[in-house]
């Protein structure tokens, strides 16, 4: 070979090393050159890829014209967010992020003004990078990175990055909302410790939520996160002095990893393969399509935060509990969330306050309301020694400044707002005893806010003089008037005698409900309406004015209103009471208070469900209203027609009972099912086909069958089920009661679960109820005392059907 053929051959293969060593150094890190710009535009996502095309830096749009200038992962359907620089300040559309010599700058196109930066502190910069590793990087030219993703982290950690003791880890404010939270984690005295920040005094008494106690002499300077997986607390040395994800898992090859300190305060691992990650496919290993957690810390965060000080994880006034392993924030009865949309605010009372006037009887109007399995650590005021329940309950009653008190083998008194709260499972030696106004004890409440304003004295004693004269004035002439009338005239407005109904005028109530045009609801009676009366002295109140069919009447216009008059003689807590009535010539309406959370059905079968302790409340409530109606009101009165829909809900999910008494206003043979038999198909006793006499019992049968939906929260007759057997609710009840399988009825139901002796005792109860023999029923007053625990259930008979498909 000769000299010049070898150099020929030598500069070649020179030449393609380098032309390699170019390739492969490409493959690393896809540059960027100075005076690149990426801009915030709407559905177009400019980005610097890294050179794999796994992850992109650019602007991502969370809001309507909001833009975040963010990290995400490029290959994933949901282009999940790792980094953001602008989360407390999003910019509007055209916004321009800029690579300089002196670092990075994103400017806002509203304003004109630098937003954020990447300082470097003086000039050097040559160019960026949007790293394999998901870090972005600003280098100068001799490949020396002068700043980094990876050092200033805001809520998320990725393989290979490290958490050293300067940077903090801060939580955004909720899923949607990048801004600030008021979570964070640090490495600090050796130990990673989890804090819960102070939002209206930064800086002042953060709280130490995890771990409960410091790790003595830990000297813990860094967190790892390697690529297998495994994030843990490293010492100087190297020694890992703190695992905090199992270090026994290898996810280092086809999934993509992060760990991330999420707005509800728990730090989480998640994977995601990148099996599924080609056009968005999800049809492989994943079908889920999404992220999967494989480790949280802490455990549960309900019960981890409980300071003397502070709102703990759910805000003032509402309490937190684990559900599908996330902390949900949940309002108490009688009090409501501050913000709708942000419940880790916390709730407030939308009651009035006890009075503290020493001759006040304000005591008379509140209730103590209990509930098991909750807590409130810290923050007492008062605690008493070997107490009873009862004694604890009117200790916080007949005390104005009590809000709740909580009670185990003591009782401890709070004030309000009171923090920490929380509902577990492991919570089994305490209860809530909370404090609530029972129901119209307060001022009547308004359909809109009415502003009373202060005027002078004097002018007020003349006005009043004038009225006066003018009123008695009136009267002389209104008293001849009547003298020389032909006919009496109901006059709108007037009291009935010896009741507090109100006879309204059609017109009156046309122009209440706004011309009777927005329908709240309907059913075999007539239609309801929702509208707003006036009660005198600018007093106006929320009402349902239910619209009678005219062609279900069967009373003329004196029985009708002897009917009326009768049904408002009635009076108890968990019916709804009767305001007054029209009964003008065709026209025939009721008048009813109104109730804010509707009916039961709305609830019980929607997608919001009603949680255990309320629906036990409920069936209760329900008992205790059916037997004032059987045996505590002057004439009895039978129902006719019990079922979810006629079951409303106050402000407190506190059960009212509508529609009682109108059977006796209806015709005889009005009916939703079949001639001669009132009431509706599914809840119809049997004696209504057998033409037995119809007594109070027919009601027992109805309620058991509703008795028997809020235990399993389903209607009675469900077509689509996988199992046949479970079509009819009764007959499955029956069979799961017989066979000792009660556990099947609420098997999706956790809290339910949890109290399965009570959930055995109400279905016991509801057997009973439906028993097809009247006699075997029992009445309203002893299922009232079964469920209230003053009688003992024992077990019912057998029986093959309870005929429920009728």
């Amino acid at each position: 070979m000769s000299t010049t053929s070898s150099h020929t051959i030598f500069l070649s293969l020179f030449l393609l090393m380098l032309l390699c060593s170019s390739s492969a150094a490409d493959q690393t890190q896809r540059n960027v050159s100075l005076g690149s710009t990426l801009t915030a535009k709407l559905n177009q996502n400019e980005s610097w890829l890294s050179p794999a095309g796994e992850y992109a830096f650019g602007f991502q749009q969370i809001q309507k014209d909001g833009f975040l200038l963010a990290i995400w992962f490029n290959k994933i359907p949901q282009k999940t967010i790792v980094w953001s620089a602008n989360g407390n300040n999003l910019v509007r559309q055209g916004s321009i992020v800029e690579l300089t010599n002196l670092g990075l700058v994103l400017r806002d196109s509203t304003t004109g003004r630098d937003v954020w930066s990447a300082d470097v502190s003086g000039t050097g910069v040559s160019h960026a990078a949007m790293t394999d590793t998901g870090n972005f990087v600003l280098a100068n030219q001799n490949h020396v990175n002068l700043w980094e993703s990876f050092d200033n982290p805001t809520d998320t950690l990725l393989p290979t990055q490290v958490l050293g003791q300067d940077p903090e880890l801060a939580a955004r404010y909720s899923e949607s909302n990048y801004s600030t939270g008021k979570y964070y984690i640090k490495v600090d005295n050796g130990n990673l410790v989890f804090y819960v920040r102070r939002l209206t005094m930064p800086g002042q008494g953060n709280i130490i939520y995890w771990p409960e106690n410091q790790t003595p002499g830990n000297d813990g300077t860094q967190v790892r996160f390697n690529q297998s997986g495994s994030i843990y607390l490293q010492a100087q040395n190297g020694t890992i002095t703190e695992q905090l994800t199992p270090s026994n898992s290898d996810f280092s090859k086809g999934f993509y990893q992060r760990g991330i300190l999420e707005y509800d305060g728990v730090f989480r691992h998640y994977i995601y393969p990148k099996d599924n990650d080609d056009n968005g496919s999800n049809s492989r290993a994943w079908p889920s399509g999404e992220w999967s957690p494989t480790s949280f810390i802490p455990d549960n965060i309900c019960l981890s935060i409980r300071a003397d000080k502070g709102p703990g994880a759910c805000g003032y006034n509402s309490y937190c509990k684990l559900e599908d392993g996330r902390p949900s924030c949940h309002c108490l009865s009688g009090y409501t969330f501050i913000d709708s949309k942000d419940e880790m605010k916390g709730c407030k009372p939308n009651f009035e306050a006890q009075n503290c006037d020493e001759d006040s009887e304000d005591v008379n109007n509140f209730t103590m309301i209990s509930m098991d399995n909750t807590n409130w650590p810290q923050g007492d005021y008062e605690v008493f020694t070997s107490m009873s329940e009862d004694d604890c309950r009117n200790a916080c009653l007949f005390d104005c400044f009590c809000a709740l008190a909580i009670y185990g083998d003591s009782c401890w008194k709070k004030r309000s707002p009171f923090s920490n709260g929380v509902m577990d499972s492991s919570i089994k030696s305490t209860k809530t005893l909370l404090k609530v106004r029972k129901e119209n004890s307060t001022t009547t409440k308004s359909c809109n806010n009415i502003v009373s304003k202060t005027k002078d004295q004097t002018t007020l004693i003349v006005t009043g003089a004038v009225i006066v004269g003018i009123s008695v004035f009136l009267h002389i002439l209104l008293f001849f008037f009547r003298l020389h009338r032909k006919a009496s005239v109901v006059r709108s407005n007037q009291t009935i005698t010896k009741t507090n109904l109100q006879n309204f005028t059609f017109a009156e109530l046309e122009k209440a409900t706004n011309g009777l045009k927005e329908q709240i609801g309907s059913g075999a009676f007539g239609v309801v309406f929702k509208g707003c009366v006036e009660l005198g002295n600018n007093n106006t109140l929320a009402v349902a004015v239910k619209k009678l069919d005219s062609n279900m009447l069967r009373e003329g216009e004196q029985e009708f209103q002897a009917e009326v008059m009768s049904i408002g003689h009635t009076n108890h807590k968990n019916l709804v009471k009767l305001i007054g009535f029209c009964n003008e010539g065709h026209h025939r309406l009721l008048v009813y208070e109104y109730m804010s959370n509707g009916s039961l059905a709305s609830l019980l079968f929607g997608h919001s469900k009603l949680k255990w302790h309320q629906r036990m409340q409920i069936a209760v409530g329900t008992a205790r209203g059916l037997f004032y109606l059987h045996e505590e009101c002057n004439t009895q009165i039978i129902h006719c027609d019990i079922k979810p829909q006629n079951i409303l809900l106050d402000d407190l999910y506190t059960a009212r009972i509508c529609d009682f008494g109108l059977a006796k206003i209806l015709k005889t043979d009005q009916t939703r099912t079949t001639t001669g038999i009132r009431g509706t198909k599914g809840y119809v006793a049997p004696e209504w086909f057998r033409n037995l006499a119809v007594t109070a019992k027919v009601d027992v049968y109805s309620y058991g069958i509703l008795l028997l939906e809020l235990i399993c929260c389903r209607k009675n007759v469900e077509e689509n089920v996988e199992d046949d057997a479970q079509m009819i609710l009764a007959d499955w009840a029956c069979d799961c009661y017989e066979s000792g399988e009660v556990r099947c009825l609420v098997e999706n139901d956790d809290e339910a679960l949890e109290e399965m002796k009570m959930v055995e005792k109400y279905v016991m109860v509801a057997l009973w109820c439906i028993q097809e023999d009247p006699s075997l029923r029992p009445t309203m007053k002893k299922v009232m005392l079964m469920l209230e625990g003053s009688v003992k259930v024992s077990a019912p008979p057998l029986s093959n059907s309870f005929i429920s498909s009728l």
